[in-house]
């Protein structure tokens, strides 16, 4: 980590930009040995010691050995990016003689930032720089999953704290087994791995969902209060039209099933997105359009899965598969798709232990530099072998079809004929799996022979096509014949007058992304349709 990071993160502010902060906050005495705030603690305020000295520290092991992490004194801000997010407080704040602080919620934070550019963007740089820290190992981690990496629970926690930006640390009993002794010693039954340990709980086996709710990551509406525009989906049709409906001045909640950056999130190097020359991996693009929609004013929660979506007065009524509900103004449905599966035996058994559906530095960790199979010839999947094989995997291709060409761009096929680790079997299908708990081997038949032969596997990457999430929406708008969302020229099913650009065959319901027929199936035209579905949403709400 660079000392300019370094020092951003511990900036102090002078006397004149203390000054400019006081109408957006409000003072507070803190008296000697006062608890600012704690481990577990959400919805923090933004701290500016203004006089006085604070120690910051962790709860230690025993509980009863405090680690002490370092002082704060006047014109030290105190606090970190979860400020923002809602994320739980990773250590505590204690005051070490009678001090004063000014204490800015997360709206006088917006409201300052939105108002005083040059100092808003200090602040909010701050806040990242010390989040880039905390990632980097350079402060705490809030967050420890104790797992094997041949476990499906395991590659799911880890994933998710990856995509979100959570501070953490794996331990895999894999590298080092006296794990699974310690584990024992805590009490702890090996079945019950993996683990989430965070500094005020031990979670057990534990869901996403139940991680994100530790951690003060899900967002808890308030049924009373509606939103302008509620985004299902935060891939980039999702996180353009966040980002350009908080910019408009729209409340703005983006919600995703399973975390940000959506399939796109998974690529592993997009070249030709417009303004990176060298390419940009898909996790980096989402945390950046991420930060930067959460800056202007939104808020993204994941886990978060939306059921049902009813028309209710001049709105709708949004329900959550934890049954809580939101209501909204207006609603962009950028949903994306879901890769297909192969018809496989003991493929479920597999998925997460051998079988994956992205190939991010997550599963090239768990493969290593074994043999791999990708199986599909898109772009997704020659941008999966490229990068696997970078990795030091032995890849090999299998295609239904003759060859590459039909499907696949032209720059990516060059970088596979040129990798001396990739191999491509054309008129090939994979038809059966075999392992022991983890995917060991693969049975692959030529199509023109029948002629089926056994090869070694540790993952399977499948790549196959992809099928539209809109099961669950398909009584409340219209859909094509493969279950694309038809949006305005296309609807034929129309409610009232003629549908507005993206908008659906439901009035004030938007559709933005793969999963809207028509649309190109590129980055950068979801990011032109999530972004353009905003100013029809601005018509729509137009009196």
């Amino acid at each position: 980590m660079s000392n300019t990071t370094e020092e951003l993160a511990f900036t102090s502010l002078d006397p004149d930009q203390i000054d400019r902060l006081r109408r957006y906050g409000r003072v507070r005495e803190i008296p000697r040995g006062t608890l600012l705030f704690q481990e577990g603690d959400t919805n923090l305020d933004l701290f500016v010691l203004l006089a006085g000295e604070f120690v910051l520290g962790r709860i230690g092991m025993p509980a009863e050995d405090e680690l002490d992490l370092g002082t704060a004194t006047a014109g030290n801000i105190m606090g970190e990016y979860n400020v923002l997010t809602g994320q739980a407080a990773s250590l505590h704040c204690r005051a070490a003689v009678d001090s004063e602080v000014l204490a800015i919620s997360e709206t006088g934070l917006r409201e300052l930032m939105a108002a005083d550019n040059d100092l808003g963007d200090l602040l909010f740089s701050v806040l990242v720089a010390r989040r880039e820290l905390l990632l980097a190992g350079g402060l705490v981690d809030s967050l420890t999953i104790v797992g094997s990496r041949h476990a499906s629970r395991t590659l799911e926690l880890v994933g998710y704290a990856r995509r979100m930006r959570i501070a953490h640390r794996w331990a895999d009993p894999e590298d080092d087994p006296s794990l699974y002794d310690k584990v024992v010693e805590a009490g702890i039954e090996r079945s019950e791995l993996p683990l989430a340990v965070t500094p005020t709980a031990i979670l057990r086996r534990p869901t996403v969902a139940e991680l994100a709710a530790e951690l003060g990551l899900l967002y808890r509406p308030t049924s009373l209060h509606i939103h302008d525009v509620v985004v299902i989906g935060a891939g980039p049709a999702g996180l353009a039209a966040a980002v350009y409906g908080a910019s408009e001045g729209l409340d703005t909640v983006v919600l995703d099933s399973r975390s940000v950056g959506g399939q796109a999130g998974t690529s592993s190097r997009i070249e030709n997105y417009v303004g990176f020359p060298t390419g940009i991996s898909g996790g980096e693009l989402a945390e950046r359009a991420s930060l930067q929609a959460q800056r202007l004013g939104a808020r993204i929660t994941s886990p978060a899965s939306c059921r049902s979506i009813d028309a209710v007065c001049d709105g709708f009524r949004l329900t959550l598969d934890d049954d809580s509900t939101l209501m909204a103004r207006s609603v962009v449905l950028a949903v994306g798709v879901q890769y297909r599966k192969l018809p496989l035996d003991r493929l479920s058994e597999f998925e997460g232990a051998g079988i994956y559906y992205a190939a991010t530095d997550l599963e090239a960790r768990v493969c290593g530099n074994g043999p791999v199979t990708v199986v599909g010839g898109g772009n997704s999947a020659g941008q999966a072998a490229i990068y696997l094989a970078q990795q030091g995997a032995t890849v090999t291709i299998a295609i239904r079809g003759e060859s590459l060409t039909a499907s696949m761009s032209a720059y990516l096929i060059d970088r596979i004929e040129a990798s001396p680790n990739i191999e491509v079997v054309t008129r090939t299908e994979v038809t059966g799996l075999d392992g022991d708990g983890h995917l060991a081997t693969i049975t692959r038949t030529d199509r023109d022979t029948g002629e089926e032969t056994a090869h070694d596997c540790c993952g399977l990457f499948l790549f196959i096509g992809a099928i539209p999430y809109t099961d669950w929406i398909s009584e409340l708008i219209e859909l094509d014949d493969k279950g694309f969302i038809l949006t305005d020229s296309a609807v034929t099913d129309t409610v009232g007058a003629q549908p507005l650009a993206f908008e659906t065959s439901q009035p004030g319901i938007f559709a933005a992304g793969d999963a809207r027929a028509g649309s190109m199936k590129r980055v950068a035209a979801a990011v032109g349709e999530g972004s353009s579905a905003i100013r029809s949403i601005h018509q729509h709400l137009s009196p």
